[in-house]
């Protein structure tokens, strides 16, 4: 489902943004999924974490995917067939399968993820590397000693300019 806003003006005076654009675009459809219910934590500056609720799923039946900037988590239920002749009379705990997606920024990385009373915790550090980080640069790396006007050096104070510069006369 297209938005209802048009980005081509945008599009056409902006370089790199493309993915932005696209995500814009289609992010309105992902808006009605609300299943399994989840939480984003930010852990620190650089460090996040994902919590899934995930009742009545073994760790097996889960699959954590990374790639491309998403972060894709899906459930498949296996098939129950009567287990040991249990009749349900109400099923409030969800058995279906899901799929749930995040968009990940650049230089987010998945580094683990843990099952724990229901809830699936995926933990998400972002990386930036050396080459994009900002750096200090030094002005002026080669300075020169100079001499003042009476030929001591520059900055040193005007009675050892005096000094100096009468032992070079004679």
């Amino acid at each position: 489902m297209r938005s209802a806003f048009d980005f081509a003006p945008y599009r056409r005076s902006t370089v790199g943004f493309d993915r932005l654009f696209d995500m814009l675009e289609n992010s309105s459809g992902q808006a009605s999924e609300n299943y399994p219910p989840f939480d984003l934590i930010k852990a620190g500056d650089n460090h996040y974490r994902i919590e899934l609720a995930v009742a009545g799923f073994k760790p097996g039946e889960l699959d954590i995917t990374a790639q491309d900037n998403v972060l894709i988590v899906s459930g498949r239920k296996g098939e129950e067939s009567g287990e040991s002749g249990t009749d349900y009379i109400y099923r409030g705990i969800a058995n279906r399968s899901f799929e749930r997606r995040f968009a990940l920024a650049d230089h987010i990385k998945v580094t683990g993820a843990d099952m724990k009373d229901g809830l699936l915790v995926i933990d998400l550090v972002r990386e930036i590397p050396e080459s994009m980080k900002p750096r200090k640069i030094d002005i002026g790396g080669s300075q020169k000693r100079e001499r003042g006007a009476i030929g001591g050096e520059q900055g040193a104070p005007a009675s050892k300019q005096t000094v100096d510069a009468e032992s070079e006369h004679a």
